[in-house]
């Protein structure tokens, strides 16, 4: 959906009785409605008289957006606008989603989470915890939309930078489900957050009065296993076929569940496969920019959990399938060699202790090359090993100090350096301390959003690794095929195709991806090819290649209204009708007056 005029929106089509799916919003702390949504946000300014909507909703709802100063705030305005005008949100979300996103994802959902118990907001998904064991078939067979077909599932151990939070993990999924509908048009209707409360490790949370989740530890093991066991056979009974995200998980769980359920079930981990498919793009984007091959890359991480080994595992298969396609045979061990990882202990090697007493951690085995020796800091690892390209995934501030940046330029006339880590309080570096250490020459890709700065008379943009330009596509694409599973090279042939999409011209001016205003568009090529993949490969259940997922291929201009939604939907297709009856007029306008 292109950019449209706010004058030229009509919103008085709208029928009023839509501002409540359900009933009026409350406090959920307090059950005072009106102390929240007139006093805390004043959102009855938006709407006439007793809950009329009038032709400028829009344009109101954006005023009062703007003029609304901390991020926190942003993000508690956008959640009581969704509950009281979803149409007029969901206009908003898809027509102006680069404004809009940082506040309903990173860096603002950071500090939405670590304060999700103290916010005055009503959860938007579905919390599975400990005590429904025996009852979660049950408990998805009662949820108020039963027409899911995507969910996205966090258990709260890492969410972001930031660690356990426990319960506190719903505000992450419910973000994240919100990129599907406005990065790819799923209809919102049919998304699903989920969090699953196995108890927190977390002791301030513990012990927090205000606290909503299990007041226990984290269960382990087989324990934690058997629930999660059943929580995806209840999803499978419930919804045969349902896209599910992994989102912050911790890294152990997290690989183990990816390794369990993604050769038989339509899943993937955002963590590890997203954050590699837009690295990876990132990559490719920038060696355009430098001239250079990817075969003649070396790349240094910093940091070695789930995102960056999962970079390297995407890398070393980009590199395996370029050199089989350019007659250059390279196994999959020959391409991993190309990829060096740090973590708390220093260079990952093989002569390291650890790695010789057969204790050093599975997904980190691979990286573990011979050759180099043990070094103890990152900057002796970047002044022995010359990366071409250094990736920052510890959440570590300022990881990467001015002596690293020189570092790096010492060997590369244009340093590809990408400080991954969100939110922005745990980034490596900052856009404008890359560009001051490199004198302008570095080609940057960040976690976080960054300003924008001028650099030798010309405005250079930063780059976001923004993992919303692939998991929305990718996934709506598996819902349209029907896809049984979701292996990594399907996130490889997305690198590939989003790595395309940004001229020549553009990536001078730093930008490694297209505009993420035109993220609707992008994620209609990513579908399109990913589709494409699908069938052509078999992942695409046998009713789909002869019907929704080949008409994506065929007509990939043709997918919003093939397979997208949009709050001007015509009534049978549109999730957000006005389902409310005239009689809730009353109590809107008493809340409203």
């Amino acid at each position: 959906m292109g950019q449209q005029s706010l004058s030229s929106v009509s919103v008085a089509s709208l029928d009023s009785a839509s501002l409540w799916q359900d009933s009026p919003p409350t406090s959920p702390r307090t059950n005072d409605s009106s102390s929240i949504y007139n006093k805390a946000l004043d959102l009855s300014s938006i709407f006439d008289g007793y809950g009329k909507i009038g032709n400028t909703v829009t344009y109101h709802a954006l005023r009062r957006f703007r003029s609304t100063r901390k991020p926190i705030q942003k993000y508690l305005f956008l959640r009581d606008l969704q509950l009281f005008n979803p149409r007029v949100y969901f206009h908003l979300l898809m027509t102006r989603t680069e404004e809009l996103l940082p506040y309903i994802y990173t860096p603002t959902v950071g500090e939405a989470c670590e304060t999700y118990h103290e916010l005055p907001v009503l959860t938007q998904g579905l919390y599975i915890s400990l005590r429904d064991r025996g009852n979660i078939f049950r408990k998805l067979k009662a949820w108020k939309q039963q027409d899911v077909r995507v969910a996205v599932v966090t258990d709260g151990e890492r969410i972001l930078g930031l660690g356990d939070l426990g319960a506190n993990g719903m505000g992450i999924s419910e973000g994240k489900i919100q990129l599907y509908t406005a990065a790819a048009g799923v209809n919102p209707a049919h998304c699903l957050p989920i969090c699953l409360d196995v108890g927190t490790n977390n002791a301030a949370l513990l012990a927090d009065p205000r606290y909503k989740g299990l007041r226990q530890p984290r269960v382990v093991g087989e324990e934690y296993d058997e629930f999660i066991e059943e929580f995806m056979a209840a999803l499978r009974d419930w919804q045969p076929h349902l896209l599910l995200q992994f989102e912050d998980f911790g890294n152990n769980n997290a690989f183990r569940l990816l390794e369990r359920y993604q050769p038989h079930a339509c899943t993937f981990n955002d963590d590890i496969q997203g954050t590699a498919c837009i690295t990876l793009a990132g990559i490719l984007s920038a060696l355009r920019a430098v001239g250079q091959p990817l075969s003649q890359q070396r790349v240094l991480f910093f940091g070695a959990g789930e995102a960056g080994t999962g970079i390297g595992e995407l890398i070393a298969q980009a590199l395996v399938k370029q050199g089989s396609e350019a007659g250059q045979q390279m196994s999959i061990t020959e391409a991993r060699q190309h990829c060096w990882f740090m973590d708390s202990k220093g260079l990952i090697c093989a002569e390291r202790p650890d790695a010789q007493a057969g204790s050093l951690a599975h997904h980190k085995v691979p990286f573990a090359h011979a050759g180099v020796g043990h070094l103890p800091d990152l900057l002796s690892a970047v002044r022995t090993l010359k990366p071409t390209i250094l990736i920052g995934v510890s959440t570590i501030h300022h990881a990467f100090n001015q002596q690293v940046v020189e570092a790096m330029c010492e060997v590369n006339p244009q340093p590809i350096i990408f400080p991954l880590s969100n939110p922005t309080c745990k980034s490596e570096c900052s856009f404008e301390q890359a560009a001051q250490w490199s004198r302008g020459s570095v080609l940057f890709d960040s976690g976080s959003p960054f300003q924008p700065l001028c650099i030798n008379g010309e405005e250079c943009h930063p780059a976001q690794a923004n993992n919303a330009y692939v998991f929305p596509a990718v996934g709506h694409a598996a819902v349209l095929t029907r896809a049984k599973t979701i292996p990594n090279d399907v996130f490889l042939v997305a690198a590939e195709t989003l790595a395309g999409m940004t001229s020549l011209q553009e990536l001078r001016r730093g930008f490694l991806f297209p505009s993420f205003s035109r993220i609707r568009e992008v994620s209609v090529k990513l579908m399109a090819a990913v589709a494409a993949h699908m069938v052509a490969s078999g992942l695409a259940s046998p009713r789909a290649s002869t019907g929704t997922g080949r008409r994506a291929v065929r007509r990939p201009c043709g997918m919003c209204p093939a397979g997208s939604w949009s709050p001007a939907t015509t009534e049978a297709g549109c999730a957000m009708k006005a389902t409310a009856a005239r009689r809730k007029l009353a109590p809107a306008a008493a809340l409203l007056a």
